[in-house]
C-alpha cells in the first residue's frame, strides 16, 4: 500500500467534495460506538468548515420514508438542497449520488456516516479501489458498537482510506491563519462546536477586552 505523506497529500478546500451519508433517525437509535449527541455535534460542526471553506456537500440518506430525514442540525446548514434519497446500501452504487459528486470535478472525496461498518466502509472501500483519494471523518460517523467501529476504520485502512477527525479536517482546509476570511468563519464554527476549545476562545477575547485594573 503506498503511504500517505507529503504537503500534496494534504487535504485542501478547492480539491475536496463532501459526502454525508444516512445520518437519519432508525440509524442514530443504534449508534453505541459514540455519545449520539456528540455525533450530531460533530456532523454539525463538519457540515458547518464544509460550507465556511466553499466544500462542495453531498446530503444523502437511504429510505427516508421509514429511516427518517437527515438530522436538521445538517439540512439546515444547506437550505433547499436537495437530500438524494436511495435504496441501495452502498452510495457508491447509486448513480444518481456519485454523478453528483462527480459533478463537482473535485477527486479529494471525505465522508461521513452512519453506521461506520456498512454505510461509511463501503462506498469509501469501493471509491478508493476506483482512484479517488478518500478520507473518512471518523467523528462525524459512528458504528452499532465500538467493535464494529473500530473494526471498519481498521478494514478501510487496509483499503488504503485516510482517516481524520472533524476539527483536524478543519485546520487542514485552513492551513494558514492569514487566510482572514476562512480564519473569522471557521472560528465561528469552533465556537459552536468544539466544546472546550470554543469556550476558551471567548474567555480569550472576555480577557483581551478587559481593562487592567489600576493600581490604587
Amino acid at each position: 500500500m503506498t503511504r500517505r505523506n507529503g504537503l500534496d497529500s494534504l487535504l485542501r478546500p478547492e480539491d475536496s467534495v463532501l459526502v454525508l451519508i444516512d445520518h437519519q433517525p432508525y440509524q442514530l437509535a443504534n449508534v453505541n460506538s459514540h455519545e449520539p449527541q456528540m455525533v450530531i455535534n460533530n456532523t454539525a460542526g463538519l457540515a458547518k468548515a464544509a460550507k465556511a471553506f466553499g466544500v462542495p456537500t453531498i446530503l444523502t440518506s437511504v429510505i427516508a420514508e421509514r429511516g427518517g430525514l437527515l438530522f436538521p442540525q445538517i439540512t439546515d446548514v444547506f437550505p433547499g438542497q436537495e437530500v438524494i434519497d436511495r435504496t441501495f446500501i452502498n452510495t457508491w452504487e447509486d448513480k444518481k449520488a456519485v454523478d453528483a459528486v462527480k459533478a463537482t470535478g473535485r477527486k479529494q472525496l471525505v465522508i461521513a456516516g452512519l453506521w461506520t461498518e456498512v454505510c461509511v466502509a463501503m462506498p469509501a472501500i469501493q471509491a478508493v479501489g476506483e482512484g479517488w483519494d478518500v478520507t473518512v471523518i471518523t467523528d462525524a460517523s459512528g458504528g452499532t458498537s465500538v467493535e464494529a467501529h473500530q473494526v471498519a476504520i481498521q478494514r478501510m485502512l487496509e483499503a488504503g482510506v485516510n482517516m481524520m477527525t472533524w476539527l483536524a479536517i478543519a485546520a487542514e482546509w485552513q492551513r494558514d491563519w492569514a487566510r482572514l476570511e476562512q480564519a473569522a468563519k471557521i472560528t465561528d464554527v469552533i465556537v459552536q462546536h468544539s466544546g472546550g476549545s470554543g469556550i476558551a476562545f471567548l474567555w480569550e477575547q472576555q480577557l483581551l477586552n478587559t481593562p487592567v485594573p489600576k493600581a490604587g
